[in-house]
Formats: structure tokens, sequence, C-alpha cells
């Protein structure tokens, strides 16, 4: 196959200097603050975003270790396949974050719910549409077993 190349369009900043201690999926980020620092040349693409009040950020993840087909995710001591957990080290590291856009000024864009370390590589950014993107009668393979060790949720569905 090909090789495909990708350039950031800006850089995600947060409070996370290293990948230790960054919380392992927005869900455990509530209320976290960031920003994205987007090229100048990309400014133009954030016209209408403002009307979105959570984003999809798709980015690399530049500090990810070398990738294993197997591993053990952090809720359970059984190896699974690398495309059944979301591990960060992957055959190619992409991260997927929703995140909530507060505010956009130029070519910042001020967040919350940031689950991603600092200075991380931006290569798209997509507006959260729960039309389209949320889905009804999802199954969640091995994390079935694992449910009761996810964080509580409060009654408006975050977590605690």
């Amino acid at each position: 196959m090909e090789e495909i190349t990708f350039r950031p369009i800006g850089k995600i900043r947060s409070e996370f200097e290293k990948p230790e201690g960054t919380p392992i999926q927005p869900t455990g980020a509530e209320g976290i603050e960031g920003r994205i620092e987007l090229l100048p040349e990309y400014e133009d693409g954030l016209k209408s975003l403002d009307g979105f009040s959570h984003l999809i950020l798709l980015y690399h993840c530049h500090l990810a270790g070398e990738c294993s087909l197997r591993r053990k995710p952090f809720m359970e001591d059984k190896e699974h396949g690398i495309f059944a957990i979301r591990a960060p080290s992957r055959p190619n590291s992409i991260g997927l974050s929703v995140v909530r856009l507060e505010k956009i000024e130029g070519n910042i864009l001020y967040i919350k719910d940031v689950d991603i370390v600092d200075g991380t590589p931006l290569l798209d950014i997509k507006p959260y549409v729960p039309e389209f993107d949320s889905r009804e009668n999802v199954r969640i393979g091995w994390l079935e077993d694992n449910v009761d060790k996810l964080p509580d949720k409060k009654d408006d569905g975050r977590f605690l």
C-alpha cells in the first residue's frame, strides 16, 4: 500500500506534560481546560464552528510507545487485540477525543474536557453532531464484563 503523510494543522495545549497522569478518556477529564493553537493559514476554516458545543479532535499520539498487537488494557488483566482497546500505541498512533468548545478567538480555540498531552499535533477538527455520531443498541465487547470498573455516572450522564 502507498504511504500516507499528514501535516499537523495546529497543536493542542493542555496542563499535561507527559502521558503519565493524563486522563485516559475525555469523560475522565471533565472540566479540564485546554486550547487549540490552529496554524494561521487554517483560521478561515473555523467559520461557523462557533455554533457547535462539542468537537471531535483527531490527533497524532506523538509520545506513544512501540505498538504491540496485543495488550492488557488498564481495566483488565487479559490481553486483547490492539483494535479492541483504545490505547494510544497503535500501528498508526491516531487519537480521537470529543471535547467541549468554549470559544474561538482568531486561530485559538478554547476547549474543555481535555485528555490530551500538551503539544500534541492536531490533524483535524470535526463538529460533533449527536444525530450523526451517537448510536443506539451499542455493544461494548469485552468491556461488558468490566462496566463495574468504569467511573460512576452522575444523574446528568457525566462521570464523577
